[in-house]
């Protein structure tokens, strides 16, 4: 079956979606391809949406794992300094 090229929705940019509309879309972009034979101009759409889902994806990506590098040695250090404050209060009064 040819799809046309006007059979694509309407596309939000793709900054605008949240991570896992974007995942979404581009696992339907995938489904898409791998169920129909398309059309020319379809498939260059398709593929430059999908191109763009992907680098938006992995800067998403890139910058929450930069978060996560730099909040655990925090998160582990203030556990340390709450574990350490206990203890200091265990026998000090004897």
């Amino acid at each position: 079956m040819m799809v046309a090229a006007d059979d694509a929705p309407a596309a939000v940019p793709v900054d605008q979606l949240t991570y896992t509309e974007a995942s979404r879309e581009l696992d339907a972009i995938v489904d898409f391809f791998e169920q129909r034979e398309v059309d020319v101009d379809v498939l260059v759409t398709r593929l430059e949406r999908a191109t763009a889902l992907i680098d938006e994806l992995d800067k998403r990506l890139r910058h929450t794992r930069t978060q996560v590098e730099e909040l655990v040695p925090r998160l582990e250090s203030l556990a340390a300094e709450a574990g350490s404050s206990g203890r200091r209060g265990d026998g000090d009064d004897e």
